[in-house]
């Protein structure tokens, strides 16, 4: 009997152990799980707080545009109140988009002088150059270089044979043919239906000028005016003076400038033979100057272009094509208007 109960204790004694085994046992598996699932909680939040650092980083870079962004505005000289305008507006652009900017022109039209600022400007650590293109091809070898060194291209007023982020201009033929409308119908309100026509250029490269002359001839066409050939001054308002005097003498009945130098110098040429009651002139880009020679009746009426717009839509491009966005439009005519005398 005793025997029997110690064997039936044994038997529970060693239930008991094996039953308290597996409990601990199950519990330090637990414990282990749980230790698992911790490290694998906690290394994923590391790598996901690594992806979103990662991500904001690129996020960074991908922008392309911070405070020490630099702009570079290079016109065909400095002194034309029309690049003074560009200038204003594409600096107001600049700060109001936090970016630095620089106006980097020549004292006069000239090539080599254009090119050494466009490398001058790359030299200073250029993120984008804004460019009115003396002439389609002088040009090009300088911005291509600019461009293989990372510097984004964009045309402000007259492009060249390169490609850009964006041109922003004027529709020159266009404007060209408005301002050929205008003198032919002051000439037909004077009586006039037939005689000689001078044009005032500035060369025969810029593709701004040449449109604009092509323009204003394409408005004679199918009539008895007879136009000569073009004088190209290089934007010099007295060589410009001494073409339309020569004009003059040759006995035209109307002369065409066609930029903002040219038409001072038509409109001196003018005033200077008081042959305002004979001969219409128009021009382009109504400076001060130009206004006072319009308000005067040495010239009839100046076509306005908008080289504000050029200017603060040619920075927004900019900032957009160094960001990696969408410029949206490539080829943007910024439009002109006929100014005549002040009221």
């Amino acid at each position: 009997m005793k025997k029997n109960i110690l064997k039936v204790l044994v038997s529970m004694f060693v239930v008991m152990a094996l039953l308290m085994s597996a409990a601990c046992n199950s519990g330090t598996d637990k414990k282990e799980e749980q230790k698992e699932e911790k490290v694998e909680s906690t290394e994923g939040a590391d790598e996901e707080t690594e992806k979103a650092e990662d991500s904001e980083e690129v996020d960074e870079a991908s922008t392309g545009v911070d405070a020490d962004t630099l702009i570079v505005l290079v016109t065909m000289d400095s002194i034309n109140q029309y690049w003074v305008g560009m200038d204003e507006a594409a600096q107001a652009e600049a700060e109001a988009q936090g970016v630095k900017y620089q106006w980097m022109a020549p004292d006069q039209k000239d090539d080599q002088q254009q090119i050494e600022r466009v490398n001058n400007a790359v030299a200073a650590g250029a993120d984008a150059i804004l460019i009115a293109a003396n002439g389609p091809d002088a040009i090009t070898a300088a911005l291509k270089e600019a461009s293989d060194a990372g510097v984004k291209i964009v045309y402000v007023d007259s492009p060249a044979n390169f490609d850009a982020v964006a041109t922003f201009s004027t529709n020159n033929t266009q404007a060209g043919t408005t301002a050929g409308e205008e003198m032919l119908a002051e000439l037909e309100n004077r009586g006039v239906t037939s005689g000689k026509i001078g044009v005032v250029s500035v060369n025969a490269a810029t593709d701004s000028t040449v449109s604009r002359d092509n323009g204003f001839r394409a408005a004679f066409e199918g009539t008895d005016f007879e136009l000569l050939e073009t004088q190209f001054a290089d934007g010099d308002a007295k060589r410009a003076q001494d073409y339309a005097e020569g004009f003059i003498t040759q006995g035209c009945v109307g002369i065409f400038g066609a930029n903002e130098n040219c038409a001072i110098g038509v409109g001196n040429a003018i005033k200077g033979a008081n042959a305002k009651d004979t001969v219409v002139g128009v021009g382009f880009d109504p400076s001060d100057v130009v206004q006072e020679l319009i308000n005067e009746g040495n010239l009839l009426c100046a076509m306005q272009q908008n080289p504000d717009v050029m200017g603060k839509m040619g920075v927004e491009a900019a900032i957009k094509a160094l960001k990696g966005e969408d410029v949206g439009e490539t080829e943007v005519d910024t439009g002109v208007s006929v100014v005549k005398a002040s009221e």
